[in-house]
């Protein structure tokens, strides 16, 4: 059976092509979401050489740079075989009909509408950050980057007990966001200081430096940006060394150390399609366009400062 798929065939470039639907059980897709950072780095074509087969998504065709078919956040409803009728979500890229092993299905709870469960691979993101952090009960927590993950990264901070939770942005309208999900904010000139526990997702070089500049004596830095094929300058002079800092990178293609023996990928995306319970999450939708027509609307969602996770209905 046939299915159509979005690909990128060049910088900012995107096309519908028609696509296999593979072997397993057939998935009809009803939404798929866009994660703005990841996504427009790939539509650009910053991938680095060295970095293209650990940025591979699950089941991405072609190769980096272009032409490439790639998306990982899919929703929807299982049309044969032994899950007939399951809502499910899948790391897929975004196309309008699969088939996968029932192994790669995740069954969404009733409790989740589908429309938002675009959100579970942002999530699944987002809790291994805030595990590679170290935050605990009652910690002083600065995220800096008012992004999709960012603000899906202080929902879950805001919710240990005690902790209080500082989102820095500098757009001004992420605040309310922010206190609607239980955080605080502060713009990026009014950065909170002393913090036990700091967190980058920004995405812009200079925010990792403002981050540093936030951190406690002794407090570690979680660096959970990517920057592609960037160079970031950092001021590693003045108190760094004094105040013992420390920076750590978070990527969620591998499980901290010590949740490993544990916790594998799949439990760990199960547990991020449970936490997308609560309505609140709905605000981090920030628009909707229908699967036809994104090959002319996708460069520019990806291009809008304002995109939190824009979701393809189909």
């Amino acid at each position: 059976m046939s299915a159509l798929a979005l690909w990128w065939s060049a910088p900012g470039q995107a096309e519908i092509r028609p696509a296999e639907t593979g072997a397993g059980l057939l998935v009809e897709t009803l939404f798929s979401g866009i994660s703005r950072g990841t996504e427009r780095l790939v539509s650009e074509g910053r991938v680095p050489v060295d970095e293209m087969a650990r940025m591979r998504a699950p089941f991405q065709e072609g190769e980096f740079a272009f032409p490439v078919k790639y998306g990982y956040s899919a929703v929807g409803r299982v049309a044969d075989g032994s899950m007939a009728g399951r809502t499910v979500f899948a790391l897929f890229p975004h196309q309008t009909r699969f088939r996968l092993p029932s192994a790669q299905l995740f069954p969404l709870p009733e409790a989740i509408p589908p429309a938002r469960a675009v959100l579970a691979a942002n999530m699944e993101t987002a809790l291994n950050i805030l595990w590679d952090s170290g935050a605990g009960a009652g910690d002083r927590i600065a995220i800096f980057g008012a992004g999709l993950v960012g603000l899906l990264l202080g929902s879950l901070a805001a919710r240990l007990p005690g902790a209080e939770v500082t989102l820095v942005d500098p757009l001004p309208e992420r605040g309310e966001m922010a206190r609607q999900l239980g955080c605080d904010f502060a713009p990026s000139a009014r950065a909170p200081i002393d913090q036990d526990v700091v967190i980058h997702c920004s995405g812009a070089p200079d925010g990792l430096a403002d981050a540093l500049a936030a951190a406690g004596s002794g407090a570690t830095v979680t660096e959970a940006s990517w920057h592609g094929d960037h160079q970031v300058a950092l001021p590693l002079g003045g108190a760094f060394h004094s105040r013992r800092l420390r920076i750590i990178s978070s990527q969620v293609g591998g499980l901290p150390a010590e949740r490993a023996p544990r916790w594998s990928h799949a439990r760990r995306l199960a547990k991020a399609i449970d936490l997308l319970a609560d309505p609140r999450l709905d605000l981090l939708i920030s628009g909707e366009t229908a699967f036809g027509q994104m090959p002319e609307a996708f460069p520019a969602i990806l291009a809008d400062p304002a995109t939190l996770c824009h979701r393809i209905r189909y």
